[in-house]
């Protein structure tokens, strides 16, 4: 074949193992010598091109993809193995804390404009020698690899891909250098096309490349950044060398996604390219490498933090300083947290936990050179020269600086696309092997498993693995334990998909109490199921499996327990009337200071009235939000409302606030509890309705941890709901509740005095906005009787609205009037009546009060209108004041008290506003 033989005749082959001889002298690496048998400063050709190589003589050829006759010619990888070694040059390389390694990622040298920022902060660094690791222009990488899967797929438009690459770094360089460096580096680069042109022919030919050949490919961004910054760092003055690694970094491919280094070799090999190429400045290329038969290999995906690191190690520097596009390392993914926090420091475990789970850290292997020698990383921006960064080392010491107040847990990471693949069966339990096999099955598929768990009754052992592979790993186990199953040893292996995994990581969890029952508990609050969960006996991470869609609320839930971040509440208000509107008004004054002062971040999502509702992803602006509900206001549907304000993945927890009196709306609680949605509400209707729909209620409330506070039901801002609560969860025993319940009605009888008609003052009250727009609603008693049977139910009393009896002060005669305005103008008939009952209770010293009761020690209720003694705490109210008192067992002789305003949107809103702030304490806020 005449691709065979061209390229075998520029190569001189032996039965023998293949042979390279080392020229007696090497060039400079300013030269852009590559003192590798595959560098690309050497001549590589295929048909009608030489393989040439001044410093090596001979080459052996080995065949890659094998001896066997195809219709394409044979493609052969050069494999150069050294006969002899140079005896060492004069110059011997200094090690220690003398050197600082940087490493600069694509992003660094993105452009000409960034590759003259990284070449002044490489000037500026006053150590006494530094090595800086460079990574491939931004995107060039990806260029690379499309360049191969293009001649892969023999797909002519490699060509055009290519010139774009060398486009790309013609300009670049045009606009850095000139005179010799401009020429000697665009020489180098148009031979480098070539050589690649070549390559990719063949590949295109072959319809296949080999990993040697597409590592070879691939490699070459980061040699022409490494080339290009030198060339600027010595335009600075600065004596300066650029290192090609594949001379001295020797590396052993494991798998198709990992290699480990040969410290041994890439040491003596850097001894020797030292002693030649001398420099207080070292440009060096990331990402790639050699085996050690020195094919060109690389550090697979994001390998150059790894090249830093193991360079880091094998200097035995004084720090490796990573220079990226963000501050630090986060707390949490920014992107799913707003309010994550730069981490001023991370233990070498807590980072190699965290990067493994996805966290945007470092590669997983970068920690484990370092380590060796205690050579601590630091991340910095280069965008942000102020920010101090991360600082990733051992555990610094207990007793040093501010580390006692830091949070025991450091970062939340997450993995999404995973499904759980679960295996059990009674037949399991205490069979050896079983496990064995259950993995080993998953090894022949090649799949990758992340997390491992299984009970002690070894009755199922479940394990997550990425969703594109859960498919063949359920038919290997299938096969596998095909027999094992059809006898019923095995039950099942179920799969669940959709699945997310939740890593928590911190050095200091370990021996430390509550941390797994912190964060269970926010996990619960936030409504979110935990389907699988791991710990290490090390206690630096638990790891918890949950449903995809729960994960962000998931992390933020968590993030913010822990004291990283604000505790953060989306909230829907039903009902922006006279007491919604309050609500709205008071959130609005209040929001700055919550969340500066409280760490509390409130966010209204959504506003509903009866007609009309408007939504917002990120919170309605509250000091307009009259404006935006006439300008974006849509047709109110209470399904969408409450999908929209629950729907808020980046938020964990959702209230629903009902500031209705609407039965409709109350009927929904029990099915927004369950949902995980809190609940609060100063509607009457779900707690004084039917007794079942109640009691089911409170049952979901008290199984879960889903919150539904109601204080504002009985009294407006009054503490009467927690005043008895308090009273039952302390032991004590309640005999009996009563109370002028009713602010509408305790000012109608505060003013009903001396000669005044009960009309003229039921008017008085509407007229200044304390009546319902129809007096009869207020007095009927109805809203009273509601009041007593939340009460009597808190009590323990299962006592339904019709078993109270209610005394109505509407006459008869005009229950049945056509409208609130005839009521209004028939009432005076009725006065001669009221005037009699309150002259009687005068004669006697007493007043007229309008009471509910409740009698628990004999299970009943019931609202009327008594008397009391001019001296009683009942006959001294004024205005619209409520009054209840408490008869327990402990205060028996003299009733416990709880007086003040019971009515009026304000201190409705108020106590409204107080439950808000409640949930927000048991949601993680600081109280």
């Amino acid at each position: 074949m005449a691709f065979s033989s061209s390229f075998s005749s520029s190569c001189s082959v032996s039965s023998n193992a293949a042979t390279v001889a080392h020229s007696s002298k090497k060039n400079s690496c300013n030269s852009g010598c590559h003192h590798h048998p595959f560098s690309s400063s050497s001549h590589i050709s295929f048909p009608g091109a030489f393989l040439q190589r001044s410093s090596i003589p001979r080459i052996g050829c080995v065949p890659v993809l094998g001896r066997r006759q195809s219709s394409y010619a044979h493609i052969y990888s050069p494999v150069a193995v050294l006969l002899h070694e140079e005896p060492e040059g004069k110059t011997s390389l200094p090690k220690g804390n003398m050197w600082s390694i940087h490493k600069f990622g694509g992003t660094c040298v993105g452009t000409s404009e960034r590759i003259k920022n990284v070449a002044d902060i490489i000037v500026n660094d006053d150590s006494e020698r530094k090595l800086v690791v460079v990574s491939a222009m931004s995107k060039v990488t990806d260029m690379m690899y499309d360049l191969i899967d293009k001649a892969r797929s023999r797909d002519d438009s490699y060509i055009l891909a290519l010139d774009a690459v060398l486009e790309k770094h013609k300009l670049t360089a045009m606009d850095l250098l000139d005179g010799n460096d401009l020429a000697s580096f665009l020489s180098r680069l148009h031979d480098d096309i070539n050589n690649l042109k070549a390559m990719l022919r063949a590949i295109y030919i072959a319809g296949h490349a080999t990993d040697s050949f597409s590592d070879f490919v691939v490699g070459h961004g980061e040699l022409w950044s490494a080339q290009l910054l030198s060339s600027v760092v010595r335009k600075h003055g600065v004596e300066c060398n650029w290192m090609d690694t594949r001379d001295v970094l020797i590396v052993n491919p494991t798998n198709s996604n990992q290699v480990d280094p040969d410290f041994l070799e890439s040491e003596r090999r850097l001894e020797r390219w030292f002693s030649h190429n001398s420099s207080k400045t070292i440009i060096a290329t990331g990402f790639i490498a050699s085996t050690p038969q020195n094919i060109p290999t690389t550090l697979k995906r994001d390998g150059s933090d790894f090249s830093a690191a193991i360079m880091g190690a094998l200097f035995k520097a004084r720090q490796v300083t990573i220079w990226t596009d963000v501050d630090g390392v986060y707390s949490a993914d920014p992107r799913k947290v707003s309010e994550a926090v730069i981490l001023r420091t991370l233990s070498y475990q807590e980072a190699w936990e965290m990067s493994y789970f996805g966290a945007n850290v470092l590669h997983p292997r970068t920690i484990i050179p370092v380590m060796r020698y205690d050579i601590p990383i630091v991340i910095r921006n280069i965008f942000n020269l102020s920010a101090p960064g991360t600082k990733i080392c051992r555990l610094p010491d207990e007793n040093g600086d501010c580390q006692q107040l830091e949070s025991l847990v450091k970062g939340f990471a997450t993995i999404d696309n995973l499904a759980l693949v679960n295996v059990e069966g009674t037949g399991m339990a205490g069979v050896p092997g079983t496990a064995s096999g259950i993995f080993s099955a998953v090894k022949d598929v090649g799949a990758n498993v992340i997390m491992i768990s299984q009970a002690s009754s070894e009755h199922s052992v479940c394990f997550a693995v990425p969703e594109k592979e859960v498919n063949s790993v359920a038919e290997a186990l299938q096969s596998r334990f095909r027999q094992a199953l059809d006898a019923g040893r095995l039950s099942q292996v179920e799969v669940i998909r959709n699945c997310s995994i939740l890593a928590a990581v911190g050095q200091k969890m370990a021996s430390t109490p509550g941390v797994s029952a912190t964060l269970f508990n926010a996990l619960a609050k936030a409504n979110i199921n935990v389907r699988a969960i791991a710990q290490g006996c090390s206690e630096y991470n638990i790891t918890v499996v949950l449903k995809r869609e729960d994960c962000i609320r998931a992390l933020r839930a968590v993030h913010s327990r822990f004291y990283l971040s604000k505790t953060t509440i989306a909230m829907g208000i039903i009902g922006p009337g006279l007491i919604g509107s309050t609500l709205l008004d008071q959130l609005r004054d209040q929001a700055g200071i919550l969340k500066e002062e409280f760490n509390i971040d409130l966010r209204v999502m959504g506003i509903t009235g009866s007609r009309t509702m408007i939504l917002s992803d990120l919170g309605i602006d509250l000091s307009r939000w009259r404006e935006l509900q006439k300008e974006k206001g849509q047709m109110a549907d209470l399904d969408k409302f409450v999908q929209h304000v629950h729907g808020n993945h980046f938020i964990p927890n959702t209230v629903l606030v009902d500031c209705t009196a609407d039965t409709n709306v109350a009927s929904h609680y029990y099915e927004w509890l369950r949902k995980g949605i809190h609940v609060i509400t100063p509607n009457k209707k779900a707690n004084s309705g039917p007794l079942d729909k109640y009691l089911k209620l409170r049952a979901l409330q008290r199984q879960s941890y889903t919150h539904y506070f109601y204080e504002a039901t009985v009294g407006a801002g009054l503490p009467i709901i927690s005043t008895l609560r308090g009273l039952l969860e302390t032991g004590d025993k309640i005999l009996r509740i009563e109370g002028i319940f009713s602010g509408t009605l305790s000012y109608i009888f505060n003013n009903f005095i001396e000669k005044r008609a009960f009309s003229e003052v039921v008017a008085e009250a509407k007229q200044a906005g304390y009546t319902e727009p129809d007096p009869r609603d207020d007095l009927s008693g109805t809203d009273v009787a509601r009041k007593v049977i939340i009460l009597a139910r808190e009590s323990g009393l299962k006592l339904e609205l019709e078993d109270i009896p209610v005394q109505s002060l509407v006459p008869e005669p005009l229950r049945a009037s056509a409208s609130a305005e005839e009521f209004m103008q028939q009432l005076p008939q009725f006065d001669q009546q009221m005037a009699k009952n309150r002259q009687d209770a005068e004669a006697a010293g007493e007043v007229l009060r309008y009471v509910g009761v409740v009698d628990v020690v004999n299970r009943i209720g019931r609202v009327e209108l008594r008397r009391y003694k001019n001296d009683h705490p009942f006959a001294q109210l004024s205005g619209s004041d409520n009054i209840i008192a408490f008869t327990t067992s402990r205060y028996k002789e003299q009733p416990l008290i709880v007086r003040g305003p019971g009515a009026g949107a304000q201190v409705t809103a108020g106590g409204i506003f107080s439950d808000i702030l409640r949930l927000a304490s048991y949601l993680g806020a600081p109280s």
